[in-house]
């Protein structure tokens, strides 16, 4: 099969019960289904029962998903456009669950041919020499998806074959479907095969796939094989480069039946939950903070100093996420040889409103602040395709949207809540100090008790209980939000220390 197995995956086994003869195939009442009949049926069937049709997909259940599924109802091969990063690889390795779970082969065929429906003249003729007693495989629909990147080094011969030297020395003759080394495209037969970046292929090679499109048979170096291929050709390209002026041939646009378009979520809570779903933190990051990391993308796709034909891809607020999970993580790894927590919380004028004093910790918990967001304007900038007259300027303009992010959720998070307790901690003079390597402990104890801070931590989400870095996490991001709306003043130290304190 063209699917790439990992070293560590095991191709399923089937089931005992499955038929092993081709008349016990039979007398099990099977019949054959196109690769789009069955799509089409276990799609109704999901829809029927309330399944989920498209585990894992975030944000297109009232826009793209529906384009999608009235394209697979109607057979239609589809090419699906839009800008880097909006799940469209995702959603074509999706469609893979709609197939049978399993399906009968002959065993040995590169084509993947079916016992009731053989193609080449060797599987007929093995059908009609064994009848019933044909030995049939079990395909899963895990190997029946095939996948290539389209590149400029992609040929023909890659995409639907080339003649075998070997075989054409062995007697064999040009038109014999033997004499092939079948490439990608015919060994998905009966399955769905995918090419990411349509347009990057080489015209040659988009004319080569126009028989696979329409008429469903292929052609190599000129002698036709007359192989009614089965299958559903899914692409992804770009709206620029799928255009006459793009580099995308109009008579292969002509063939795809669905052109379907994509797009970035469109809600901020969608923008939420897809970080959620495909993030891997190495920390607690609390909600508030993948607020300002999500606000944060969509300014950076919305900012007129950003290339809006390269969009900003939703990997951009997921490396984030995991980035402030990391710096938070490695603060906690250096902080880990400190004073104790409980040696802090028990000092009298360091307890704080609202925080757990349960067991006392001897190490610093991972929890990440909005402060540790700073770092994402350096680490990920090469991920933003910025306007020309931006040279220079990226950290600056990225610095600029991540401050507007954060004032947005403190805004949205904190409004109507009276903070003058906070503002009270600075207004004859005193200062508050927190910074990458600031522990919560000791920004707690500079703290003390903070009029209103419970009902704070109650609106970020950080429960009745909190721990003490969750309390710093909450306090941090106060200091941060009052001094975005001029009512606090904020230096930072040649150390790296960030200090607030006074009337900004």
């Amino acid at each position: 099969m063209c699917r790439v197995t990992a070293p560590n995956e095991v191709s399923p086994v089937p089931p005992a019960d499955l038929p092993g003869t081709l008349g016990a195939l039979r007398a099990s009442g099977h019949r054959y289904r196109t690769v789009k009949q069955e799509i089409r049926g276990n799609l109704l069937a999901r829809m029927r029962s309330g399944e989920d049709r498209f585990p894992g997909i975030v944000g297109y259940a009232d826009t793209v998903l529906p384009e999608v599924e009235r394209a697979l109802l109607a057979g239609h091969d589809m090419v699906l456009l839009g800008e880097r990063g909006q799940g469209k690889t995702r959603l074509i390795r999706s469609l893979g669950a709609l197939l049978d779970e399993w399906t009968p082969v002959i065993p040995g065929s590169v084509l993947n041919e079916h016992p009731l429906h053989p193609l080449t003249p060797a599987s007929r003729a093995l059908v009609e020499e064994r009848g019933d007693d044909l030995p049939i495989g079990w395909l899963h629909r895990s190997m029946r998806y095939g996948e290539k990147l389209a590149t400029p080094d992609t040929s023909v011969g890659d995409l639907i074959g080339d003649v075998d030297p070997i075989r054409l020395a062995q007697g064999r003759t040009l038109g014999d479907p033997e004499t092939i080394h079948f490439g990608l495209v015919p060994r998905t037969n009966r399955g769905i095969f995918a090419v990411n970046e349509l347009p990057d292929l080489a015209e040659r090679i988009q004319v080569a796939l126009l028989n696979v499109l329409e008429e469903r048979d292929i052609q190599v170096r000129g002698y036709q094989l007359r192989l009614p291929l089965d299958l559903l050709l899914v692409a992804s390209a770009n709206p620029e480069d799928y255009t006459n002026r793009g580099r995308i041939i109009t008579p292969l646009k002509d063939r795809f039946g669905a052109e379907i378009r994509t797009h970035y979520p469109l809600e901020l809570e969608l923008e939420l939950a897809l970080i959620r779903q495909e993030a891997e933190l190495v920390a607690a990051v609390p909600e508030h903070v993948l607020e300002v990391l999500a606000r944060f993308a969509r300014a950076v796709r919305e900012s007129p100093s950003v290339d809006p034909r390269s969009g900003v891809s939703a990997r951009f607020a997921i490396a984030a996420a995991e980035t402030v999970a990391a710096a938070a993580l490695r603060r906690a790894g250096l902080l880990a040889a400190g004073s104790a927590v409980g040696e802090v919380l028990t000092g009298g004028p360091a307890t704080t409103e609202g925080v757990n004093r349960g067991p006392f910790l001897s190490r610093e918990a991972a929890v990440a602040r909005v402060g540790d967001a700073v770092s994402v304007t350096s680490t990920l900038r090469g991920k933003v395709e910025f306007e020309s007259g931006e040279e220079g300027r990226e950290i600056e303009v990225l610095a600029h949207l991540l401050r507007t992010a954060t004032a947005e959720t403190f805004r949205a998070r904190l409004a109507g809540l009276d903070l003058s307790g906070f503002t009270a901690l600075v207004a004859e003079g005193g200062v508050i100090e927190t910074g990458e390597l600031v522990s919560s402990a000791e920004l707690l104890r500079q703290v003390g008790t903070v009029p209103g801070l419970a009902k704070v931590l109650d609106r970020l989400g950080l429960g009745d209980a909190p721990s003490p870095e969750e309390a710093a996490a909450g306090i941090e991001f106060v200091l941060e939000g009052l001094h975005l709306t001029r009512r606090l003043g904020k230096d930072v130290t040649d150390s790296g220390r960030t200090v607030y304190g006074g009337r900004d």
